[in-house]
């Protein structure tokens, strides 16, 4: 299995309930390693580039807000299958459909504030990493 690396955000619902924690656990439970991570204010600019796939739809404007509401906590992880290792500790984005054990399941206030993003693909996930990271950032 090859090594790789995926982006998570921790987004304000879960910072403001202060489970950084909590959800750092389930991820290193879950065989991932933390080789970056930093607690940010998301600017408006970051949230719409970072979102910017989404731009025509109805809930961009929403999810621009909610996503600079507070901090949030952008991370890299690694590990074997790393992106959809972590799509699977995550769990479904609706948290009344996600499997017991996810973050979703144990944290997710509803599927707007869902606690969690992570990349859906390793090419995502490097463009995404880029965004804010810069390679001395990440230890592996």
């Amino acid at each position: 299995m090859a090594i790789e690396r995926t982006f998570s955000i921790i987004k304000p619902d879960a910072t403001a309930r202060n489970l950084t924690g909590a959800v750092n656990a389930l991820i290193e439970k879950a065989g991932l390693r933390i080789v970056g991570q930093k607690r940010i204010h998301m600017t408006r600019a970051q949230a719409e580039a970072f979102y910017a796939v989404h731009k025509a739809r109805p809930f961009f404007g929403e999810l621009v807000e909610f996503m600079t509401s507070g901090p949030v906590v952008v991370q890299v992880l690694e590990g074997e299958n790393a992106v959809l290792k972590y799509r699977e500790v995550m769990g479904a984005t609706d948290p009344s459909k996600a499997a017991e054990g996810t973050i979703r399941k144990a944290h997710a206030k509803s599927i707007g504030e869902n606690s969690v993003h992570g990349s859906d693909a390793a090419e995502t996930a490097a463009i995404e990493i880029a965004q804010f990271f810069s390679g001395n950032e990440i230890i592996g």
